[in-house]
């Protein structure tokens, strides 16, 4: 959530941001009116339990008509002090609710718009020309059909539409890639963590995955239990309530999870292959920085997801997402986008987001700074979503006899296999 003295000090900041988002600014002065209310209810409360308090201490050395005066407006009092609070809770309520709903503010310079205005900053490598090398592009379902990889007619049949089984080499390129992924990370410095796929609402709400979001998540009532979406979830509130020393900042992990979304709103969007699934396992990078750090460190998850998707000799550009599309937590988001060469353009295949410190005062995660105790940054980024990673591997590589070409970082994982075939 924002800090609350920033909107009292420059509500112009929080209503330039909220307009960026495509978001109503008039919720700035209805938390601002939400604000004093709160603040006169709490005042008011406060003075009359410092009177009920005094009055107790008078009563006990009081006599005659003057502690029967005393406890007369002792019982007066108390209804009172019981009204008051009943109202302080009530106003709290109101602006904990206003206050969750507002967004991370957006900076400055992030470029204005929706889901299709983001701007690309850098382009790497040459999509190949297909048509010269005589090769009719195949997209990855049917490739990881021959290959024997992918099945998404079974998956169907067990689990319902956009799920699928990864069989064979199918099975193999995930834990090859999940395997290559860690070893990148872990040569990054970064923690290795197996985080759980099922956390509380509190965990949900705190990195604001129960907000705009709550359409897109599977919910267990039974348990009151959420499967994440992203392992960002449990790594972000794996420090929830929690006062962190500074000196041991950054504290920089990369989990792994498997992953569950609605995909809510995407009737008819990518119904073909696995693009845009239910399910999938993806291995994602998380930080908690001081808060002049998280810039730096930033361009560093950023820089992780080009090398990545450079060793794998998939060509990409790297967008600077538009203010519209960057969810409730990011103050700023840079997503890779793969060639994908049956699509003739670049899709999407990371994420890395700035979350300034919005969700650690969601979670109350602080650390001990030089000038006191603060809130602490947050930042996440995609090191490897597996499926859509499969598909750019499988389609940017493929050869005339329908083999696919593997990626000499990757030969390693794969037992110095230097291409995938099709099945008998």
């Amino acid at each position: 959530m924002i800090d609350p003295k920033l909107l009292r000090t420059d509500p112009d900041r929080v209503r330039a941001s909220q307009t960026a988002r495509g978001e109503d600014p008039a919720v700035v002065d209805e938390l601002l009116a939400a604000d004093e209310d709160r603040r006169v209810a709490i005042g008011e409360f406060e003075a009359l339990r410092a009177e009920q308090k005094g009055l107790g201490k008078q009563v006990s050395r009081a006599q005659g008509d003057e502690k029967a005066a005393l406890l007369s407006r002792t019982k007066e009092l108390s209804e009172q002090v019981k009204a008051a609070e009943a109202r302080s809770n009530e106003a709290q309520q109101r602006f904990t609710e206003l206050h969750a709903g507002v967004a991370n503010l957006v900076f400055g310079d992030v470029p204005t718009g929706g889901e299709d205005e983001g701007v690309v900053i850098e382009t790497h490598g040459e999509p190949r020309d297909f048509a010269a090398e005589g090769i009719e592009v195949r997209d990855h379902l049917d490739l990881g059909a021959s290959l024997g990889a992918i099945d998404v007619e079974r998956g169907a049949k067990v689990s319902g539409s956009r799920f699928y089984f990864l069989t064979g080499v199918g099975a193999e390129l995930e834990f090859a890639l999940i395997n290559f992924a860690m070893s990148k990370a872990l040569a990054y410095g970064l923690v290795p963590v197996i985080a759980p796929a099922l956390v509380r609402p509190t965990a949900m709400e705190g990195t604001g995955f129960l907000g705009q979001a709550a359409q897109d998540v599977y919910h267990l009532p039974a348990d009151d239990l959420y499967l994440v979406g992203t392992s960002e979830v449990a790594l972000a509130a794996m420090h929830s309530d929690e006062i962190l020393d500074a000196d041991t900042l950054p504290k920089r992990y990369v989990g792994y999870s498997p992953c569950f979304r609605r995909e809510a709103g995407s009737h008819g969007k990518d119904t073909r292959g696995i693009f845009r699934v239910h399910w999938f396992d993806k291995v994602e990078m998380f930080v908690h920085c001081a808060p002049e750090d998280a810039e730096e460190q930033h361009q560093q998850l950023l820089a992780y997801e080009k090398e990545f998707l450079t060793d794998l000799e998939i060509p990409f550009q790297v967008l600077d997402v538009a203010s519209g599309d960057l969810g409730l937590s990011a103050a700023r988001k840079y997503d890779c986008y793969s060639w994908v060469p049956s699509q003739q353009r670049y899709r999407e295949i990371t994420s890395a987001s700035n979350c300034t410190d919005f969700q650690a005062r969601r979670l109350n995660i602080r650390a001990r700074f030089a000038d006191g105790t603060a809130p602490v940054a947050t930042l996440n980024g995609t090191l490897c979503a597996v499926p859509r990673t499969i598909i750019a591997i499988l389609e940017n590589h493929q050869q005339a006899d329908g083999s696919v070409r593997v990626p000499a970082a990757l030969q390693p994982f794969l037992g110095g296999r230097t291409s995938l075939t099709p099945s008998a």
